[in-house]
This record gives C-alpha cells, structure tokens and sequence, in this order.
C-alpha cells in the first residue's frame, strides 16, 4: 500500500512563514528518503498558522528541493480560482518537473466566507464546480479540433486530477467522472465509510482511472515514547479548538495536558473530528492504522499531523513511515 504525506506549511508559535517554508523543505526531503508516494499540499486563505496559501508556489518550490516523489495540492479549492489559470499554473509546474505533479480539487472554500469575496471578487449563486473539473481537465488534455482556448503551457500535460471530498458529493462526482478519490477523514471523518461505498458502487471507468482509487487521510501523532505522542497532539488539539471558536493563530506550542487548558466539551468536539488518527509509540500506532486500513480498505494513506516541534514532526512521519513498510511486509 502507498503512503503519502499531506502538509499545510504549519507556522508555529515562536516562528514566522519563513520558518514555516523552510520546515517544509525538510520535512519534504525526509519524506523522499522515507518512501513516502506524494508529498501535498493544502490552499488555505486568512489563516495565521498556515502558509501555503499560494499553493502552487510552494508546490514549485517544494518540487524544485525533491526529486523523485510525487508532489502536488491536496488540495486546489477551485471555485476560488478560473480553471484556466489552474491549469497554466500546474502544466508549468508539469514542464518544469515533469510527470510528478497531482492536483487535487476539492470545493471548499479554504477559508471564511469574507475571504472568499476577496478572492473571488464576485460570489456565484450556482454550483459549478463539476463544470470547472471538466474545463480544467479540458485544458490539460490534448488539443482539440477548433479548440480556441489553449493553456500554455498545460496543454497535453494530462497532469492527474483527483476528487477530494469530505461528503457523498464529492464521491458521487469523483464515482461519476471515473477520477481517483481522497477522503478529508483527518478532520471531517463522519461520512467516510458511506463515501467510500458510494465512490465504490458508482465508479465508471475512464480514460483516466480503470477502477476506483480511494486515500483516506488520517493524522498521526507518534513518538518513541506513548506519553510523549500524547503531548505532541496537544498542539494540533489547541489549533483546532481556537479555529472552531472562531480564534485561529499560529499553531501552538503542546502542553502536558489538554485538560489543563481547553473546556471538556470542546476536547469533546475536536476529539470526534480528529478521530481517524494513530497516537502513541510505534508499536501503538501499529495497531490503531491496521485496525483503521482493515475496515476501510483503502488503496492509499495519506498520513498528516500537525506538530509544533520541526524535529518531532519528522520523527513522527519516520515511524509513520516504519509502520506502514511493516504492514505491507
């Protein structure tokens, strides 16, 4: 089974954008060394503890320091942006670095609603994200007979295009279209088993895809010791509260115990939708990925996991990564 790693370029406490580019970079390289099949990125907008908004760039950037893992968005939210300029920018990230570039498009917002405005100038009443998918991967696909529209460079890349989703919608188009699928079951894990039985039963073959792919995305927080993993969770705990409330910031520093400083119904909520995660020493997170791979059948993990401290976050994709080649031996 692959496994792959999703980044969203944490800023941490104590340490700016710059920073957060340059842990990037290394945690990249790590992954390269490690095994790890994509390296993706996330567009996220207004958010102070996360720098890869300008997601393309990064990807570019990050691609530019590796060689030969995949990297790409995980993803694009496309309704912020004109399919045409979506696919200039990653067919000339496609030209640069060849065939290891993946777009994902997901349907979000990526961010709070005025920010959306900002991006968008305009907001459209209609949905039109399944048109867009289809002129996107237009563009990207072979020149057609009185085609009048061309994006160059992307024209003839076919970079791969991925549905990624947190609801049936997402499946459904995913199914419908024959793309691959990926399942933000990180942190909105509700629907996950009824999406995959909905892209599974619904998929039709393409010229893209011959038969359903299905990641799921799951958070790991490991360490050489269990008490320790639990600490370094707290973090990401911290970060996800202050955003549900309405508070978001640099992604904190952990503390001992997430009792000590967050309200229990809130520990509550954020536990829920962090659910689909693997916490604790190597030997413990084994278990809990092999019970969550048995039930869902996924033919890829994406693995991500926000840590505040560079060196830990490496080391916890390390034993990420130990684990799944154990699996898989």
């Amino acid at each position: 089974m692959r496994y792959s790693l999703l980044d969203l370029a944490p800023i941490p406490e104590g340490a700016d954008a710059a920073q957060a580019v340059r842990n990037s970079v290394a945690l990249a390289q790590a992954a390269e060394t490690l095994g790890y099949h994509r390296y993706w990125l996330a567009e996220h907008h207004n958010m102070p503890g996360i720098a890869s908004s300008a997601t393309s760039v990064m990807i570019g950037h990050i691609a530019g320091a590796t060689a030969t893992m995949r990297i790409g968005a995980g993803g694009i939210m496309l309704p912020n942006h004109a399919p045409l300029v979506i696919a200039e920018q990653f067919g000339t990230l496609a030209t640069i670095h060849g065939p290891r570039i993946d777009l994902g498009l997901g349907r979000a917002p990526g961010t709070d609603m005025e920010t959306a405005r900002a991006l968008r100038r305009n907001m459209a009443a209609q949905d039109t994200f399944p048109q867009d998918v289809l002129e996107l991967m237009a563009y990207l696909g072979d020149s057609e007979p009185g085609q009048r529209l061309h994006a160059i460079p992307g024209e003839g890349t076919h970079v791969p295009v991925w549905i990624l989703g947190s609801s049936l919608y997402g499946a459904q188009l995913a199914a419908h279209l024959g793309l691959p699928y990926a399942f933000a079951s990180h942190f909105a894990p509700d629907a996950l088993g009824e999406a995959v039985e909905v892209y599974r039963r619904g998929f039709q073959p393409s010229a893209a895809l011959e038969r359903p792919y299905f990641m799921m995305a799951m958070n790991f927080f490991a360490a050489d010791d269990a008490a320790e993993a639990v600490r370094l969770k707290t973090s990401m705990q911290q970060a996800f509260i202050r955003l549900r409330s309405g508070m978001p910031g640099k992604l904190p520093a952990p503390v001992e115990r997430i009792e000590d400083v967050a309200d229990p119904r809130w520990i509550k909520a954020v536990d829920q939708a962090l659910r689909i995660s693997a916490t604790g020493d190597a030997e413990m997170v084994r278990t809990q990925v092999s019970a969550l791979i048995d039930h869902y059948q996924p033919d890829e993990v994406m693995i991500s996991g926000q840590i505040h401290n560079p060196a830990a976050r490496i080391r916890s994709f390390e034993i990420a990564a130990e684990v799944m080649q154990g699996l898989a031996a």
